[in-house]
């Protein structure tokens, strides 16, 4: 074995366990212990990332790894599967086989952002297999995923922002499907909708809260804002009068339709 690989060795088999130390002889040579030497520097390590086996996967965007802990993929939604006899949403089926079928043989290592869990308990990451494959790009890029950013998480933004563009241009997956083609705002007046939706229309009034602002679409068709959020918005006023496209879920208060929306990225403005 030569001096390299020796020295590799020791470097490798020590680094898990101890402080590693690198020195080169009067020849030359690299050396690396975990002893302190007069000569040496201590190497400042990285600490190798912990990865995991999934045991099942819910749907696109959830998973359950080995260790019984459920993880909810950051920053994007997938439509749903069938499940407590409520009927799924097309694309909910092939998002799931998909992401069933990236994860086949493969590890994954769970990359956090600033909030760790969510309200229903569900562990919170990025997930990348140990081939270095961004699960959560993946599936919005090939149009499998819509974007659903909560900040203050916003690690990749850029990134996904991209892929999901490329997908919308290329009409992928959900972006070429009739179910998900905007429908003017007013139709939640006739037509009662489930799930995400991508609803068009233009604001005429800007109303301020205690908590929330408030983009009225009419009096009883409503964008619900976070006050804590403002600040990852424009001027709420550059909306006012221009057509816009907003993503999101739909709820319905007595007669008023809303749709809250934490990020610009579902506020699209079209002229």
């Amino acid at each position: 074995m030569t001096r390299f690989f020796l020295s590799l060795l020791i470097f490798l088999t020590t680094a898990a366990f101890a402080a590693v130390f690198q020195w080169r002889d009067s020849s030359g040579q690299l050396h690396y212990s975990d002893k302190p030497n007069p000569r040496a520097r201590q190497l400042q390590l990285a600490p190798s990332p912990n990865y995991y086996r999934v045991d099942y996967v819910y749907d696109g965007d959830t998973v359950r790894l080995k260790d019984g802990h459920t993880v909810r993929l950051l920053s994007i939604n997938t439509p749903e599967i069938d499940h407590n006899r409520k009927p799924g949403e097309p694309g909910g089926e092939a998002a799931r086989k998909r992401l069933e079928n990236l994860l086949y043989g493969h590890r994954v290592r769970l990359e956090y952002d600033v909030e760790r869990r969510d309200k229903y308990g569900r562990t919170l990451a990025h997930l990348f297999t140990d081939s270095g494959s961004h699960l959560n790009r993946v599936l919005v890029e090939e149009g499998l995923a819509a974007l659903s950013i909560h900040p203050p998480n916003l690690k990749y933004l850029d990134s996904l922002l991209a892929a999901q563009h490329q997908a919308e241009e290329a009409l992928r997956g959900i972006w070429g499907m009739e179910y998900y083609r905007p429908k003017p705002i007013e139709v939640l007046r006739t037509k009662r909708l489930y799930g995400w939706q991508r609803l068009v229309g233009r604001p005429l009034i800007l109303k301020q809260g205690r908590k929330f602002v408030r983009l009225m679409f009419a009096a009883d068709l409503v964008v619900t804002i976070p006050k804590s959020n403002l600040e990852w918005f424009p001027d709420l006023h550059g909306y006012l009068g221009r057509s816009v496209e907003v993503r999101g879920w739909p709820s319905r208060r007595g007669r008023v339709y809303s749709i809250l929306v934490r990020h610009p990225s579902a506020l699209i403005l079209l002229d």
